[in-house]
């Protein structure tokens, strides 16, 4: 091992060492009461940003870390080890600080990436609508120039942190014309919370994510400045998609996360629980359990940390993130069923970590495309090498 590679160990070891004892001693202990409460942990989200996790992997011009990849699936892994739906928050903020970072001007970083990067406020990806969801190009939200603005009619659903009280911005696409082909042009809009037309509406009640604030969104002659177009007329649907892959890892990292948390959870009830006068650590069929467990974790680890140092390198990792989204995601909920199952009843029960994990699992095999669109994809790229 050389010597910088041995100093980006040495320094991974410390972020997740740090991010470790942040969701053990701060995360953990209003877990339970966030997913009862369905409310967003405003605390943990300002306290996230101090330490500098919410912004990591971006430029430290604009209130970022200058960290990798690696690092910020490092975050997120710890953080959904403890609560999925707080590491999602950071996850849903990343895509938009992500948009902004590519895509924006001077002025548009300064006014909305910073404080997203810092912890001020959380930002929100506008996407999916209600007939518009794995077909990203069916959406009807529609934008239309009126006296050098923007005026925004439409509808979004599904829409993580959005409906807070420091939701800043919301980048959505919207229909902005017609291409020569017939397809629709979509381009991308920074919307800020706030502003005259555009309201939140109804909070969605999830099986999983509880504490990540997700509504439905409403637009109704919503007028933004000239200014608030993101990047190229035209160009929105293409902005969006190229963020798919980073998202896929992220989404992996928090399968990942539960996974891990599943295991060790496990593990300890296994030691100190007993049935039949024996400690449930003694019963071989359990004892397969948290060996497949461990195995899919560390099966996943190489696979999320190897799409995730690509990506650091500037080298093709679309097909290595679908696979390690799929694999994680899916092993996530097998982990997830099998530490219900050695909990038993308890296992049932919202006050233990591994029912709230349960339902968080399942939600990670819907998100950034589904299982069946991560299979679509890679068979794609076996059969058309």
């Amino acid at each position: 091992m050389n010597e910088a590679t041995l100093d980006t160990v040495m320094e991974d070891d410390l972020i997740r060492e740090a991010v470790r004892r942040f969701a053990e001693q701060e995360v953990a202990a209003v877990s339970a009461s966030l997913w009862e409460e369905e409310g967003f942990p405003y605390g943990i989200w300002r306290a996230a940003g101090e330490l500098g996790f919410t912004g990591l992997p971006y430029p430290e011009a604009w209130g970022g870390g200058d960290g990798s990849w690696v690092s910020f699936v490092i975050v997120l892994e710890e953080l959904a080890r403890v609560d999925c739906a707080i590491a999602n928050s950071l996850m849903a903020n990343s895509t938009v600080a992500s948009l902004l970072n590519q895509y924006g001007t001077p002025e548009q970083k300064n006014a909305f990436l910073t404080p997203i990067l810092g912890g001020e406020q959380v930002g929100a990806i506008g996407l999916s609508e209600p007939d518009a969801g794995s077909d990203a190009a069916n959406i009807s939200t529609r934008a239309r120039q009126h006296e050098g603005r923007w005026i925004i009619d439409g509808a979004k659903t599904f829409i993580s942190n959005s409906g807070t009280d420091v939701t800043g911005p919301v980048v959505i696409a919207a229909v902005t014309g017609q291409r020569p082909d017939g397809r629709k042009e979509i381009s991308n809009f920074i919307v800020p919370a706030g502003t005259p037309g555009f309201s939140c509406g109804r909070k969605l009640t999830k099986i999983g994510w509880r504490a990540s604030s997700t509504c439905e969104l409403s637009f109704a002659d919503c007028a933004i400045p000239a200014a608030n177009l993101l990047g190229e007329r035209g160009a929105g649907l293409r902005q969006t998609l190229a963020q798919i892959s980073t998202g896929r890892i992220l989404i992996g990292a928090l399968g990942l996360g539960i996974l891990q948390g599943s295991l060790d959870r496990s593990i300890a009830y296994m030691k100190e629980r007993k049935a039949f006068g024996r400690p449930l650590a003694d019963f071989q069929a359990l004892q397969f359990k948290v060996a497949d467990m461990a195995t899919h974790a560390h099966a996943a680890r190489l696979m999320l940390y190897d799409a995730a140092r690509r990506k650091d390198a500037g080298q093709p990792f679309a097909t290595q993130a679908s696979m390690a989204k799929l694999f994680a995601t899916e092993k996530a909920m097998d982990a997830a069923h099998q530490a219900v199952q050695i909990h038993g009843g308890y296992g049932v029960i919202s006050e233990y970590p591994v029912a709230r994990a349960f339902g968080d699992a399942k939600v990670l095999e819907i998100v950034e495309g589904t299982s069946e669109i991560q299979r679509m994809i890679l068979a794609r790229e076996l059969l058309n090498a």
